[in-house]
């Protein structure tokens, strides 16, 4: 491994730590939204929509840095 694809693989797992942080704070964001009553509706879409957005993103970023193994 050359030393560019070290930094790249060291960049992507640090976005990806910074994205999971902000995943499992939108979850804590969203559980506590829904014990509050009564809920604003719309902005708990919002949270969740974003949430997955943000999952999508790490599993994108992580299959940039594992190799693509045929089974």
């Amino acid at each position: 491994m050359n030393v560019e694809s070290v930094e790249t693989k060291d960049k992507v797992l640090h976005q990806i730590a910074t994205l999971e942080s902000e995943h499992h704070d939108l979850d804590a964001v969203i559980e506590r939204l829904g014990e509050d009553l009564p809920f604003d509706q719309l902005k708990l879409q919002r949270l969740k929509k974003r949430k997955l957005a943000l999952k999508d993103e790490i599993t994108k970023l992580r299959s940039r840095i594992l190799p693509n193994i045929i089974a």
